[in-house]
C-alpha cells in the first residue's frame, strides 16, 4: 500500500515544516515562518477586521509543538499518520519520536485502530513494518499496565505505539486516583531508575505510575478526530502526557488549530476514495423509504455481482436504517420495531444487526468478509463512534415525518469507496440518502453539515423530492450549488399515515429477480437511479475537467476566505493564446516499448534533474565533510511568550542514553552499521539515489568513529544529517550540471514550445496596478522589482509584462538543478520574449551564477527572439546587467 499523490503532498509538507522547526528551534517561529514563506507574505490584520496571511501559531499545549493536518473523511488519515511517524523519526529531534501515544475519541475506534496496526497482514501494519524494519510494538492500556512486552529496552530500540481513548486519560486531577494509569504499578518497577525523570513526576503519584513513564519518554502524540479533544479536560490530558509534538488529524479543524497541510476534498474523488455525489431522495412516507431502500440494495447487489465477474472485487451493499430515538411521551419508530418489521418481511435475522450506544451486534463481525451475511444495520447515531464499512451505500432515515432528518453524525459512514477504485457500474460509485421528511430543507441543511463535518461541501450531493417537477441541471450547477436554491427544491408537506404499516412495503426477499424486473416494477426507484446515473456522470465529468488549485483551496479551506481570480486583460486575450514558451526536453532512451511500437512514443520528454542522474554512483565520490564542533550537552533555550522569560530544556534523556549504550555494547562494524542506518533513514527520499548507495556512502563517512562521536551523532543527528545531505546535493549538482552541458553539445537536450499562459491567475497577494500588465492584477513584488517593472512598462516598445508565478504555477526554466522561475516575462512589439530575473546586490553567489548560466543557455537554444537577463540593482557582475544598463538593451528589442 503506497501513498496517494495528495497523501504524499501532506507528508512532504510535514517534512518541510520540521526543517523549519530544526532551523528556528521554536514552534511559533517555525510555524509563522513556514506560512510566511509558503504564502509570500506575513500575517497582517486589516482595518476592516479581515486579515491577510495565516493566523499566528497558537500555543495550545505549552512545551509541545502542536500542529494539525486537515483531511476529509475517507481520506486515509490513519495511513497518513503511519507515514508521518516515519517522517517524525527522521526529522524531529526532540523527545523520543519512537514513543507514540495514539489517541482516539471512542472505544470502537480504539479496537479498530489496534487491530489494523497490529494484524501482520493488514496494509497499515505492513507499512509500519517496512518503515521501521519490523521493529514495531502496538500496546493497549491493559498491556502497558501489566508490562507485557513493555520494558526499558523496548522503548528505545523499536517503535512503540500506545493506543488510548480519550476517556482513559482525560480526568480531573482531583479524580486521578480513579484511573490505573495514575497508580503505583509493581509491573513497571524496572522503569523507575532507568527511564523515569524525577522532575517530571506528577505530584502525588508514584514513580512507577504508567503516566510518569509516558511523561518521561516525552512522546509524540497522534490525535485522531482531534476536533473531539477541545475541552479543558482534554487539554489537561495532553499536558499530562508531556508530549514533544502533537499531530492532530481531522476533517474539521477547530479555530485554534495550527494547520500545516490540508487535503482538497476533490482530491479524494479524483483518487476514487469516496462515493460522490450523494444522491438524496425525499419520499412521502416511511413505508416508501423502506421499499425503495430494500429494492435499491437488491439492485446494487446485482450490479456488484456483475462487477465481481469482471474484476474479482466482492461488494455486498449495506443499508443503514436510521431510527429515531424515543422521545418522552411519544411512541416513535425505534430500532427494535424496525428489526421486527424487517423479520416479518421474511428477511433472515442474521442479515440484520443493531448498532446503538447500548446494543452492539456488530462486535467481532468483519463486514467486508465474503461469508458475512449482514445487509441491514439499524442505528440511531452511535455509528459516529468509529464504525466504518465501505460496503455501506444507503442511509435510509425512518425519523418521524414531521422531523428534520439529523443525518450529519453518520453521513460519513457511507462515503468511503470500496477498494478505492472507480467501479464499472456507475451506481457503485455514489451513495444514497432516502428520507420522508416534511422539513426537507432542514434535512438538506443537516446533510450539508454532515458533508462539511466530513470535509466536503454542498457541491457534493444531488437532492430531489418525489413530487418535485424535474429540473435539468448543468454540471456547473451541480458543483456551484445552484441546485440548493429554494426555488429549485420546494418544501412540500408529505402526506403519510402516522403508523408504520408493513402491508405497504412491497418487497419479497425470497423472489428471484433481475435488474430489468427491478426497473419495470418500481417506477420511483427507476426514476431515482436514472437521475442518479445522469447526475453522477455529469459530476464525474466536471471533476475530471476541474484542475485542483491548492492556492484556491488554501483560501477556502484553511483561511476561510474566497480567493480572487484575475483574468488576462481583454487587450491581450486573443493575442496571447498564440504564445508558447520553450522549455528543456531530453531525448528519450530506447526501451522495449519504443522499439516495438515506435509510433506510440515521442522522441523527447520534459527534462527533470533526475533525468540527468543516470550513472551517478554516490559511493564513488568524496566523503570529506566538515562537521562543526557540537556540544555534547545541548541545551535548547526558548522564549516563553506567555511569561516573557527564557526557559531551558535539556534535550538529552535517559532513553537516548540507553540507545547509545546499546550501540556501544556491540562490535565496531555493528556500531557503524547501526549509526549509518539511523542517519540514512533521516536523510529521507533522495531519489534516484538508492538507499543502498546512501548506506555505502554514509558508512564510509563514519568509517572511523570514536565512542564520543557516536554519542555526539545520537545527540545531534539532525546536524550530521544536514551536513551529509548538503554534501550529497553538492556532488549530485556538480554531476548533473556537467552532464547537462554534454547532452546539449551532443544535441540530446533541446528546447521546444511547451508553456502557455493560463486564462486566470490567483496570486496570494497582489501588487499595485501597473500599466501593460498581462493580467488585470499581478502578483506582489518587492521594491526593487516594482521600480524595475515601472521603468520597463514605460518603454514604448513593450507590449505587455507579467510577474511570473512560482511554486509550480508559473513558467520554469527546468535544467540541471531545481526549477528556476524568472521574476518577469516581457513581450515587445517586435515579438521578442524576454525573461528577466532581478537580484539584490547581496545575491552575487553560486546559485545566481548557475541560474544565469541556465538562462543564457536557454536563450541560445531558443532562438534570436528569446532573451534572458539577470539584473543586479547596482553591482556589476560578469554576464549580467544593472538596473540602469538593461533599459538601453530592452529599448532595442
Amino acid at each position: 500500500m503506497e501513498l496517494k499523490p495528495y497523501q504524499h503532498t501532506v507528508i512532504k509538507d510535514l517534512e518541510k515544516f520540521l526543517t523549519y522547526l530544526q532551523t528556528e528551534n521554536n514552534s511559533a517561529k517555525a510555524f509563522n515562518k513556514y506560512w510566511e514563506d509558503k504564502l509570500g507574505f506575513p500575517y497582517s490584520p486589516q482595518l476592516d477586521g479581515s486579515y491577510k496571511g495565516m493566523k499566528p501559531y497558537k500555543d495550545n499545549v505549552p512545551g509541545a509543538t502542536h500542529i494539525a493536518i486537515k483531511v476529509p473523511t475517507a481520506g486515509g488519515k490513519t495511513f497518513i499518520a503511519i507515514n508521518a511517524l516515519d517522517t517524525l523519526n527522521k526529522y524531529f529531534n526532540q523527545g523520543n519520536p519512537k514513543a507514540v501515544v495514539w489517541l482516539v475519541p471512542w472505544s470502537n475506534l480504539l479496537q479498530q485502530t489496534v487491530k489494523n496496526l497490529s494484524k501482520p497482514s493488514h496494509p497499515y501494519r505492513e507499512k509500519l513494518s517496512t518503515l521501521f524494519g519490523n521493529r514495531v510494538e502496538v500496546y493497549e492500556k491493559d498491556q502497558l499496565l501489566q508490562g507485557v512486552n513493555f520494558n526499558p529496552s523496548s522503548v528505545t530500540e523499536q517503535l512503540n505505539i500506545f493506543v488510548f481513548n480519550f476517556s482513559s486519560l482525560r480526568i480531573d486531577k482531583k479524580k486521578k486516583e480513579d484511573r490505573k494509569v495514575y497508580q503505583e504499578n509493581g509491573a513497571l518497577e524496572p522503569f523507575r531508575d532507568t527511564i523515569v525523570e524525577k522532575d517530571l513526576i506528577i505530584p502525588d503519584t508514584d514513580d512507577t505510575a504508567l503516566i510518569n513513564i509516558i511523561r518521561s519518554l516525552n512522546p509524540v502524540v497522534i490525535v485522531d478526530e482531534s476536533h473531539n479533544a477541545e475541552s479543558a479536560l482534554s487539554v489537561e490530558m495532553l499536558q499530562n502526557l508531556n508530549p514533544s509534538l502533537i499531530l492532530d488529524l481531522t476533517a474539521t479543524p477547530k479555530e485554534n488549530s495550527n494547520i500545516i497541510s490540508f487535503v482538497n476534498a476533490l482530491s479524494l474523488k479524483k483518487e476514487h476514495m469516496v462515493k460522490l455525489p450523494v444522491i438524496v431522495y425525499n419520499h412521502h412516507k416511511k413505508e416508501e423509504v423502506i421499499t425503495s431502500a430494500l429494492h435499491l440494495q437488491r439492485q446494487l447487489e446485482l450490479l456488484a455481482k456483475e462487477e465481481e465477474k469482471e474484476t474479482g472485487k466482492y461488494i455486498r451493499p449495506i443499508i443503514l436504517f436510521q431510527a429515531q430515538s424515543n422521545i418522552k411521551g411519544k411512541d416513535n419508530t425505534t430500532f427494535g420495531k424496525i428489526k421486527e418489521q424487517l423479520i416479518k418481511l421474511q428477511i433472515p435475522e442474521e442479515q440484520i444487526k443493531i448498532k446503538t450506544s447500548n446494543i452492539d451486534e456488530l462486535k467481532g463481525i468483519d463486514l467486508m468478509a465474503k461469508d458475512c451475511q449482514v445487509r441491514y444495520i439499524i442505528t440511531i447515531n452511535a455509528l459516529k463512534e468509529g464504525w466504518d464499512c465501505p460496503n455501506a451505500y444507503i442511509l435510509a432515515s425512518l425519523a418521524d415525518k414531521s422531523s428534520a432528518v439529523d443525518v450529519e453524525q453518520i453521513l460519513g459512514r457511507i462515503l468511503r469507496q470500496p477498494y478505492t477504485i472507480k467501479h464499472n457500474q456507475a451506481l457503485l460509485n455514489m451513495s444514497f440518502v432516502l428520507t420522508a421528511s416534511a422539513k426537507f430543507n432542514e434535512t438538506l441543511d443537516s446533510i450539508v453539515k454532515g458533508l462539511q463535518d466530513s470535509g466536503f461541501s454542498k457541491d457534493d450531493y444531488y437532492a430531489e423530492q418525489e413530487t418535485v417537477e424535474e429540473v435539468i441541471l448543468t454540471p456547473n450547477e451541480i458543483l456551484n450549488g445552484s441546485l440548493f436554491d429554494d426555488d429549485k427544491i420546494k418544501n412540500e408537506t408529505p402526506k403519510s399515515d402516522e403508523e408504520f404499516d408493513i402491508s405497504q412495503i412491497e418487497f419479497n426477499p425470497n423472489e428471484e429477480t433481475t435488474l430489468e424486473q427491478i426497473k419495470t416494477s418500481n417506477p420511483i426507484l427507476t426514476q431515482l437511479t436514472q437521475r442518479a446515473e445522469q447526475q453522477g456522470a455529469e459530476f464525474e465529468q466536471k471533476v475530471n475537467e476541474f484542475e485542483i488549485d491548492d492556492t484556491t483551496s488554501l483560501f477556502t479551506e484553511v483561511m476561510k476566505t474566497q480567493p480572487k481570480q484575475f483574468p488576462i486583460d481583454k487587450e491581450f486575450k486573443d493575442f496571447v493564446k498564440e504564445i508558447e514558451l520553450p522549455q528543456f526536453f531530453i531525448e528519450k532512451k530506447d526501451d522495449l516499448t519504443s522499439a516495438l511500437f515506435p509510433e506510440l512514443n515521442e522522441k523527447w520528454e520534459f527534462l527533470h534533474k533526475n533525468s540527468l542522474l543516470d550513472g551517478f554512483i554516490l559511493s564513488n565520490y568524496s566523503t570529506q565533510i566538515t562537521f562543526e564542533e557540537i556540544s555534547k550537552d545541548i541545551i535548547a533555550v526558548d522564549f516563553d511568550e506567555s511569561k516573557g522569560t527564557a526557559s531551558i530544556k535539556k534535550l538529552n534523556s535517559k532513553a537516548k542514553a540507553l540507545l547509545v549504550d546499546s550501540i556501544l555494547s556491540k562490535p565496531k562494524d555493528s556500531q557503524i552499521r547501526q549509526i549509518t542506518g539511523i542517519v540514512v533513514k533521516k536523510l529521507g527520499d533522495m531519489t534516484p539515489i538508492s538507499e543502498q548507495e546512501l548506506q555505502k556512502y554514509v558508512s564510509r563517512v563514519f568509517g572511523n568513529l570514536t565512542s564520543d562521536q557516536i554519542r555526539d551523532i545520537i545527540d545531534n543527528d539532525f546536524i550530521y544529517v544536514k551536513r551529509i545531505k548538503d554534501k550529497i546535493n553538492e556532488l549530485s549538482n556538480e554531476y548533473t550540471k556537467e552532464k547537462f552541458f554534454k547532452l546539449i553539445d551532443s544535441n540530446n537536450i533541446i528546447v521546444q514550445g511547451n508553456f502557455s499562459f493560463s486564462d486566470t491567475i490567483t496570486p496570494l497577494n497582489t501588487s499595485t496596478p501597473i500599466s501593460k500588465s498581462l493580467y488585470e492584477k499581478e502578483a506582489s513584488m518587492n521594491n526593487f522589482e516594482q521600480s524595475m517593472i515601472l521603468e520597463i512598462a514605460s518603454l514604448e516598445n513593450v507590449k505587455f509584462w507579467h510577474r511570473n508565478l512560482e511554486r509550480g504555477k508559473g513558467f520554469a526554466l527546468n535544467g540541471f538543478s531545481s526549477n528556476h522561475y524568472p521574476d518577469f516575462i516581457i513581450y515587445t512589439q517586435k515579438g521578442n520574449k524576454i525573461l528577466l530575473e532581478t537580484k539584490g546586490d547581496d545575491r552575487d553567489n553560486d546559485d545566481s551564477r548557475d541560474k544565469n548560466t541556465l538562462g543564457k543557455t536557454w536563450e541560445k537554444l531558443a532562438g534570436s527572439n528569446y532573451k534572458y537577463f539577470m539584473v543586479f540593482q547596482t553591482k556589476k557582475v560578469q554576464n549580467t546587467y544593472t538596473a540602469n544598463s538593461v533599459i538601453d538593451v530592452l529599448k532595442g528589442l
